[in-house]
């Protein structure tokens, strides 16, 4: 698996019950010894123990994801210090080692995303129909204060402009929530966020518009407006003005 390997089998990191290697000992065997690597997370903390953020010593992974970020064509990336480090042949050997050691783990491993993946457990899904409830709940009294003409203007805006605002930012944030509430529900094995957190494909707001809700769909800055005479589609009732009825 591992190109120009010096024959030394490194350390166990898991003694018992049975000697074990980790992912990250066996990718540290072609990561160059002169290279050191610490980024932090988006977020400014370091959880190791979550295994947030990366850390590179010597050349042995001690926490983190090597993702596009670190190992792709990034300034301060692992390729541009081998380079610095190394010249181009220590570049080069470092990629191609990269790139044996993951084709042969997929080769006996695989990846593979089903639709299971995108199910979360039932108390997500009630915790994820409460946040959307809320905001219906949220929609209906606001359109109920706009036909009572209790609805004060903000500044700048007339009446309509008003309601369409507040309706987007409720309906936004019922998106928000139940996206957050989705996130922490799925492991960190699960083949979804796997691939959104190595910068693979998708982003965390495809997993949680797959998991839990697409949200408000938005046409030109506003929702969907009456294509047809006072409505979106045939089947909703005139000067219908509910989430549904606009695109969510």
């Amino acid at each position: 698996w591992v190109p120009n390997w010096d024959g030394v089998i490194p350390q166990p990191a898991i003694y018992k019950p049975r000697p074990r290697w980790t992912g990250k000992q066996l990718i540290s065997m072609v990561i160059p010894k002169e290279v050191s690597l610490f980024n932090g997370t988006d977020s400014g903390e370091n959880a190791p123990l979550k295994d947030e953020g990366l850390l590179i010593q010597a050349g042995q992974l001690m926490y983190g994801l090597l993702t596009k970020k670190s190992v792709g064509a990034a300034a301060g990336g692992i390729v541009h210090i081998s380079y610095n480090e190394l010249g181009p042949e220590g570049a080069m050997a470092f990629l191609n080692g990269v790139q044996q050691v993951v084709t042969y783990w997929l080769l006996n491993n695989g990846h593979s995303i089903g639709i299971g993946d995108t199910i979360p457990d039932a108390a997500t899904i009630a915790k994820v129909q409460v946040h959307i409830d809320e905001e219906k709940a949220e929609v209906a009294r606001l359109t109920a204060m706009a036909t009572a003409n209790e609805l004060e203007a903000l500044p700048g805006m007339n009446v309509r402009a008003t309601f369409e605002n507040k309706v987007s930012m409720a309906l936004n944030q019922a998106r928000d929530k139940a996206g957050t509430t989705t996130q922490k529900s799925l492991k960190d094995s699960n083949n979804a966020v796997t691939m959104a957190s190595s910068g693979s494909k998708g982003s965390s707001i495809n997993i949680s518009q797959m998991t839990a809700l697409v949200g408000q769909q938005i046409v030109e800055g506003k929702r969907i407006p009456f294509g047809f005479k006072y409505r979106t589609l045939p089947h909703f009732t005139k000067d219908d003005y509910s989430p549904e009825a606009r695109g969510f």
